[in-house]
């Protein structure tokens, strides 16, 4: 997480070191594996294997990762990473959210080639499998709140009596950091302010927000201090005054980032911690205030960004803790990455102690290729942007350049096997062409569509193509961009197969 302007951790790397990526001044560029380890470690940039790797800001990370990590095996290049798992932005401060039997994921939003926190929007994300993620695009920004000026920082959402509440902090015009709220019919917005002015202003950041058992809900946040407030059943407003969280019992660990949650009898904490850079640590109590107990490390200092962001869930007999780090092209302190990582509680409650690692989490269960799948869907990809589709709203796939791939992991195709596939796209030229391959970017080829002018730039037809080749069982699947020029070859809103 970024700090906010009191914080220890902002104010002692940049302005004492000299450095906006705290321990020196050398900018991190992506991550690799150590070897046989699967745990990143710092590629400092001027590595023959970063020159090129690029096309705007995130391109090519799991080719250039893969081929890092085969050199230092003494093996050929290969496809690893699933971590991070938002590869169109720079994504930052996860916020998962289980609803619907879907694992919806809040993020922030890191601006491009910045040297500072730039950030000015919030974005969703969404899974049923934990390693394909939908895109759902901005959900609110800054211009949100006509009393906020910039900073669109860590936030969290909740659900309750059927409306969404989105918790964020923002700099208030003229002023320091406050808590506004968002509110929302639907998940996926769109979100609007709820109440004209802050929650809370005391220079606040890092909101985390919980309903108890009883109703009663919690709103956390604070660096270098950690405050609560009691809200009252609105989610708008509160009974009291704002709470000083004692931290003598933290041992010096708390620095911002707090993440609470309750899991069977016992209340959860989890930080950011020592400044700088920071590690993921958590303290637990018998109630939603206290008394706190430290308890360990969560995560150590690593991946190439010297803020961190927990925010740990349970989803289907399996507890996740998602993180940032600065692991693509262009990644670091400023230019940060979300990433998962799945774990078991001790007997005793306690998490363990984990590394972050390029594979991520397993997938829980297969895609389904016969339904509608949005083209933004994705478990790993390369060069792509995303956008608001003008093809009856929601997002499309853009910025397709030769070259570029979109990776769908565990896809379903069963015994029997596909017979065609239809892809949604818009075209202003022609001479692209899509190769779907299974398995790896030069896996067998099982279509190849030509993509044709459409008309415009965002003039929407339906293609349909008959499969050359066998597509049975569980396959990863990968759409390989084919055609001339730099960039925007067509746009891309959907796909789908149809069985045998």
């Amino acid at each position: 997480m970024r700090s906010s302007p009191v914080s220890r951790c902002r104010m002692h790397c940049y302005f004492e070191t000299g450095s906006p990526m705290c321990g020196g001044g050398t900018r991190t560029v992506f991550s690799k594996r150590r070897a046989g380890s699967g745990v990143l470690s710092p590629v400092r940039e001027g590595s023959t294997l970063t020159h090129g790797a690029q096309k705007g800001s995130i391109s090519n990370y799991e080719v250039y990762l893969g081929a890092l990590v085969g050199t230092l095996l003494g093996a050929a290049p290969a496809v690893l990473a699933d971590n991070p798992i938002i590869q169109t932005l720079y994504s930052t401060d996860p916020a998962p959210y289980v609803w619907n039997d879907t694992v919806w994921l809040f993020t922030g939003h890191d601006e491009p080639n910045s040297d500072w926190f730039t950030m000015k929007d919030w974005r969703l994300f969404s899974s049923t499998d934990m390693v394909n993620w939908r895109d759902w695009g901005k959900m609110m920004s800054v211009e949100t709140f006509s009393w906020a000026s910039a900073d669109a920082w860590a936030g969290q959402v909740i659900e309750r009596n059927g409306k969404f509440y989105y918790y964020v902090p923002v700099t208030r015009k003229g002023s320091s950091m406050g808590i506004g709220v968002g509110v929302s019919d639907s998940i996926t917005g769109p979100y609007k302010d709820a109440i004209g002015a802050p929650l809370v202003a005391n220079s606040a950041i890092d909101p985390t927000v919980w309903i108890d058992d009883d109703g009663q809900a919690y709103l956390y946040w604070g660096n270098p201090n950690l405050y609560y407030i009691k809200l009252n059943e609105d989610m708008i407003s509160y009974s009291g005054g704002i709470n000083t969280v004692d931290l003598s019992s933290f041992q010096g660990h708390f620095e911002e980032a707090p993440w609470l949650y309750k899991r069977d009898s016992t209340y959860y904490l989890a930080y950011a911690g020592h400044c700088c850079s920071e590690d993921l640590r958590y303290s637990t109590a018998p109630g939603p205030t206290g008394p706190w107990t430290y308890r360990g490390q969560v995560m150590p200092t690593q991946g190439s960004s010297f803020t961190n962001h927990p925010g740990i869930i349970d989803y289907k007999d399996g507890s996740y803790l998602f993180y940032h780090n600065g692991a693509l092209p262009g990644g670091g302190g400023f230019t940060r990455s979300v990433a998962v990582e799945k774990f078991e509680y001790g007997s005793d409650g306690s998490i363990p102690t984990m590394d972050m690692t390029t594979e991520g989490a397993p997938q829980i269960a297969p895609l389904d290729p016969y339904a509608r799948v949005e083209a933004e869907t994705i478990a790993f990809s390369s060069g792509l942007s995303t956008e608001p589709s003008s093809d009856g709203g929601g997002i499309h796939v853009t910025s397709i350049s030769n070259g570029d791939y979109i990776k769908v992991k565990g896809v379903g195709f069963g015994d029997s096997g596909a017979a065609s596939v239809s892809l949604r796209v818009a075209a202003a030229n022609g001479g692209a062409k899509v190769e779907l391959r299974l398995g790896s970017r030069t896996g067998a080829v099982i279509a190849s569509c030509s993509v044709d002018a459409t008309g415009g730039a965002d003039v929407w037809k339906t293609i349909s193509c008959p499969l050359s080749g066998s597509a049975t069982g569980q396959q990863d699947l990968f759409f390989n961009f084919v055609g001339g020029g730099d960039q925007n070859l067509f746009k891309f809103n959907w796909w789908q197969f149809a069985r045998k």
